[in-house]
């Protein structure tokens, strides 16, 4: 890039040629060298007891690897390999928190329902300030102070995936049954799990209530069984809409117009099974615009009163400058290129609702995005792969807990990009950061974890994180448009999507 212009390169003589194929194939042979082939011990390919007896001399002749036997014999591994150095090292201690205290810890109990704690853990922050209250708990708790439920925005969600399923099963019912699409979304139709943009359809379209309006019930704290139940009527009534098609098809009279709105009739009156399993199981919920009345206490012990509709709860109280609509997920996939917008095919709940929308980026930006919010006294909204290298115990998230590689002689070494190719990791779980531990430079080191397992395990419920264990696994971050970066905003608001299909790993719900 100097002043003079650049001219074109003369063509190699034909002896310079010659000596370029030459060397590219020195470089193959140099290659192929350092395969090491070699023969295999079994020829067909099934374990043989020569390769028993090659793999135990080789292991028993290591003291090391003796040592692990007869410790992990008798200890479970992880208890057995974690390390006292990285304990030490994971203090919960943060130099950067936000200033307001919301407790206590949450507890989703045995369902898939942390999105929604996550989601509500975040919205706490201002209901807490608003109404004046400490010891919030948008969750399962009885009493006298206000809480704000859970399974309302459960119920909402759960109704409308049922309704999402049957709009699929209406829209493939002309494709083969074993088609992928049509069986990958027969096997997971309705899930407890959700991401960001499901719970901004659920809040915009329905709001929130107080928990004394909506109570927790046996199968919204634990809801397999009502999963079970549902997922079996909803695959019969995929049946009974594609059987129906091929009636409606066969007359050929009928418009496609015709055809759809008679199908939908008819899903509409087997969504009435849904809707009566649901309220059986988990109550009869108000409805958006349905009045209520709720009375509660402060933090002062002072009796409060307020009248409205679950939408205008959720307007008053849930948020303040940064509405949840108004923000959107920065995601880090290494598989994809940085810069772009992504998208889920058919993935969603609400039927004609806000898609999931990822603008993927570098780690950095995310890591940059957690700091700005946490500054701004936002609580941060995040979807990560939480069983990895976790002690669950001290709530601790570190690449160094369990010397796995000393202790058996082994290397760990996938990237973030091979374990998302090869099912190894996906987002499983989405919680909050609160707060974050700066070096003298600013860059983060470790983050405080608001998680929604209870106060039992952790520091009362609060979880540690290094910078490196984010770096490996924490795959989203929220973030209201006002705090992100303006190029990622454009890239966002553009519209300009790649589409990735279903059962791509960024379609794992946490």
């Amino acid at each position: 890039m100097g002043a003079q212009p650049s001219k074109p390169a003369p063509a190699p003589a034909p002896a310079e040629v010659h000596d370029e194929k030459r060397a590219a194939v020195d470089r193959v042979a140099a290659s192929l060298s350092s395969l090491h082939l070699r023969a295999a011990t079994s020829e067909d390919g099934s374990l043989s007891l020569a390769n028993l007896d090659s793999w135990e001399e080789q292991v028993s002749s290591q003291p090391k690897l003796q040592l692990t036997r007869t410790v992990l014999h008798n200890s479970e591994i992880q208890s057995a390999l974690l390390s006292r150095t990285a304990k030490v090292a994971d203090a919960h201690v943060f130099n950067t928190q936000l200033d307001f205290k919301t407790g206590p810890v949450t507890n989703q109990k045995s369902s898939g329902r942390c999105w929604l704690f996550a989601t509500t853990n975040v919205l706490r922050y201002n209901v807490m300030k608003k109404l004046n209250v400490d010891n919030f708990q948008l969750s399962q708790a009885s009493g006298k102070r206000p809480y704000v439920s859970y399974s309302y925005l459960f119920f909402y969600d759960k109704l409308n995936k049922c309704n999402y399923f049957l709009e699929l099963s209406i829209q493939h019912a002309g494709l083969p049954v074993d088609e992928r699409i049509v069986s990958h979304t027969s096997q997971d139709l309705i899930s407890d799990g959700g991401q960001w943009d499901m719970v901004v359809n659920v809040l915009e379209n329905y709001g929130v209530v107080p928990q004394a309006v909506y109570p927790e019930s046996q199968h919204s704290s634990a809801s397999s069984p009502l999963n079970t139940l549902l997922k079996t009527k909803l695959r019969e009534h995929s049946l009974i809409l594609r059987s129906l098609h091929a009636s409606l098809r066969a007359d050929s009279s009928l418009s496609d117009a015709a055809v759809l709105s008679t199908l939908r009739a008819k899903k509409e009156e087997l969504m009435k099974e849904v809707y009566t399993i649901m309220t059986a199981t988990l109550g009869v919920p108000p409805r958006a615009n349905d009045k209520f009345v709720w009375d509660y206490y402060d933090k002062d012990g002072k009796a409060g009163h307020w009248e409205g509709t679950p939408s205008e709860f959720y307007k008053t109280f849930a948020y303040d400058k940064y509405a949840p609509s108004d923000s959107f997920s920065l995601i880090h996939d290494p598989r994809n290129e940085f810069g772009k917008l992504y998208s889920v095919d058919k993935l969603g709940n609400l039927w004609g609702g806000r898609d999931v929308l990822y603008v993927n980026t570098e780690i950095d930006d995310l890591k940059t995005a957690v700091v700005k919010l946490i500054k701004a006294g936002q609580p941060v909204f995040f979807g990560c792969d939480v069983g990895k290298f976790l002690e669950r115990q001290d709530g601790i998230m570190d690449l160094n807990l369990f010397d796995y590689e000393n202790a058996f002689d082994i290397k760990l070494g996938m990237s973030k990009a091979d374990r998302l190719r090869t099912g190894e990791s996906a987002m499983t779980h989405a919680m909050v950061i609160s707060g974050v531990h700066l070096d003298a430079a600013g860059k983060p080191l470790r983050y405080k974890i608001e998680n929604s397992w209870g106060d039992a395990s952790g520091d009362k419920g609060y979880y540690l994180m290094t910078d490196a264990w984010f770096e490996q696994f924490v795959y989203q971050v929220v973030v209201p448009k006002a705090l992100a970066p303006k190029e990622l905003v454009k890239v966002y608001e553009s519209g300009e999507r790649t589409l990735l299909p279903l059962w791509d790993p960024m379609g794992a719900l946490a």
